[in-house]
């Protein structure tokens, strides 16, 4: 019999990679939702990419209650946590991400450990490894962590760096056979299985649609989503991996450069591609209108870089070019007619 593995969020982009990998490499799956509404739907995502056969299914669950998470793991051997709250900041209360993110994981770690599953495996971000904005550019591994208390962190980076040490926090108190990972991913771009969900994938398809009138001096650290699966799926059997934070970061590129990516190889489809940089002047007074680009501004012309050299070295693991993530992310876009301008609203 296969081992059963519980994956949290299945409706998420990253959850979605997980289950398929899941299911190639042999493992029974069960993947929790927050309304048995979407199952249906999300059955038939995943048969597009991989023959679930009988080794799939669902539970409800949600990271704001305690209610299903012990039927949800029981009989599983490992959990992949990778549901956590996703959203730009507002001028609302910050707790609507930071309370979900931290209490849901300790739920989950709750949960997994009166199970007494094998390993829990923990999607955090590079924003919990990262210095202070005010710090100059250079590179993190992940001894660092982000400080919380920064004026300059957002809700979401917040609510990484509190749920991951919560998590962490948690750990330390427990004896039983269970262990965590946690993995830290850049920004996680890629090919998307449906025009739902789609996080970070967003930036692609603003790109795309010409929602953005120029190329902000932004970077990311660009990991394919497949990767990042691949990431967790390594790390939840590797016996090295076992209380161990792992940065799974790729190539770092500038906004311009994955515009020009585009430009140059999709045609007419990125003829609303942006072809001139917008100048910092600009975007810090857009900042003050807009909280999408208020978001953005604290990273505004930083390169700090996270190593990925302990994924490669405990886990085996690389990162593909980050060219070739941007692409597929942006092809797979348009196949799927998931860019709002190709969908009825």
């Amino acid at each position: 019999m296969s081992e059963t593995v519980l994956v949290t969020g299945g409706r998420g982009y990253v959850a979605g990679w997980c289950i398929i990998q899941l299911l190639e490499r042999g493992y029974t799956v069960r993947a929790t939702l927050r309304s048995r509404s979407t199952e249906q739907a999300l059955r038939a995502v995943i048969a597009e990419a991989v023959d679930p056969a009988e080794r799939l299914s669902f539970v409800v669950a949600d990271l704001t209650s305690d209610e299903g998470w012990d039927d949800a793991v029981a009989g599983c051997d490992y959990v992949l946590h990778v549901a956590s709250p996703l959203g730009l900041d507002s001028p609302g209360d910050k707790d609507a991400l930071i309370g979900p993110a931290r209490d849901g994981a300790l739920r989950v770690l709750a949960a997994a450990t009166r199970a007494r599953v094998k390993r829990v495996v923990m999607t955090s971000a590079c924003a919990a490894a990262t210095p202070l904005m005010s710090s100059p550019d250079g590179s993190t591994d992940e001894t660092a962590w982000s400080d919380p208390d920064d004026p300059s962190m957002t809700a979401y980076r917040k609510s990484k760096v509190v749920a991951e040490k919560a998590a962490w926090q948690f750990m330390k108190e427990q004896d039983g056979p269970t262990s965590l990972t946690t993995i830290l991913p850049g920004a996680v771009f890629g090919p998307v299985l449906s025009a739902d969900n789609l996080g970070s994938v967003q930036v692609i398809g603003r790109l795309l649609e010409g929602r953005i009138a120029g190329n902000p001096r932004i970077g990311f650290e660009v990991v394919d989503v497949r990767d990042l699966a691949d990431a967790h799926l390594r790390a939840m059997v590797s016996p090295a991996a076992a209380g161990e934070r792992i940065i799974a970061a790729g190539e770092f590129l500038w906004t311009a450069q994955i515009s020009a990516v585009l430009r140059e190889s999709l045609g007419d489809a990125a003829s609303k591609v942006p072809t001139r940089n917008l100048p910092d002047f600009l975007v810090r007074l857009a900042a003050r209108f807009n909280p999408e680009v208020k978001a953005i501004r604290p990273t505004l012309g930083r390169q700090h870089l996270h190593s990925s050299a302990k994924a490669e070295r405990l886990l085996g693991w690389k990162a593909r070019p980050g060219a070739e993530t941007v692409l597929a992310c942006a092809q797979s876009l348009l196949d799927r007619n998931a860019l709002s301008s190709g969908r009825s609203r």
